[in-house]
């Protein structure tokens, strides 16, 4: 089982607030740096005012339904899941209150228009509780907790996590490669060679609307 992150692993959530942040201050979204730290000090957000915006973002902007997929991720996905290797989504999505309907209805359909396979999803911040193979994680604090706990845990680079020793993945391209490496090591998968794509199975993250543009 490969436990994914979403926000800064699968989609762009750096790049979603700062367009919000921008617009609720009246200024031009390239004055605030991508190369952010954890708590956006660079772009003079305090705790509370953070708390506050995301709440907005999420619950009246709707945000996280319409964040830029991360390139690559969905084709990566696509294929480790065809070489048999369970997705689970792993989200601290439910983060302010007031807001959870928004927060699971919005990340659903990000997840189905982004064309993400899984085979289940959990909102929870405790993210060692989920027992997975491997995680794959952008956040410091998840990473840390994750290894402490004796797992497997891949950096999706990110400003605020190069503090962090690897294995890091830069893309959905390294992301695959090391997931492939380590489910080859498994003992479930140690006596038999894993295929990236089945024979007989379309190749491509659009491949459910291919088939229903043909039926």
């Amino acid at each position: 089982m490969f436990g994914v992150d979403l926000d800064g692993v699968c989609a762009d959530y750096t790049l979603g607030f700062r367009d919000i942040v921008a617009q609720h201050r009246g200024v031009d979204p390239e004055t605030l740096t991508l190369e952010r730290s954890w708590g956006f000090q660079e772009w003079g957000i305090d705790d509370a005012e953070f708390n506050e915006l995301h709440r907005y973002a999420v619950a009246e902007l709707h945000m996280l339904r319409d964040l830029a997929q991360l390139e690559g991720c969905a084709d990566a996905l696509w294929r480790l899941s065809d070489a048999g290797i369970w997705i689970r989504i792993i989200t601290h999505r439910l983060y302010t209150n007031w807001g959870h309907a928004a927060a699971i209805g919005d990340t659903v359909t990000w997840l189905d228009n982004a064309q993400i396979p899984y085979r289940d999803i959990c909102f929870l911040g405790t993210k060692p509780e989920v027992e997975a193979d491997a995680y794959i994680d952008d956040a410091p604090h998840n990473i840390d907790a994750l290894r402490e706990a004796g797992n497997d845990v891949i950096v999706f680079d990110q400003p605020y996590n190069r503090h962090l020793d690897g294995p890091r993945a830069c893309d959905w391209h390294e992301v695959e490669e090391i997931v492939m490496a380590l489910a080859a090591q498994h003992p479930s998968t140690r006596d038999h060679a894993i295929q990236p794509q089945l024979p007989g199975i379309d190749a491509g993250a659009d491949r459910l609307l291919r088939r229903k543009s043909v039926t």
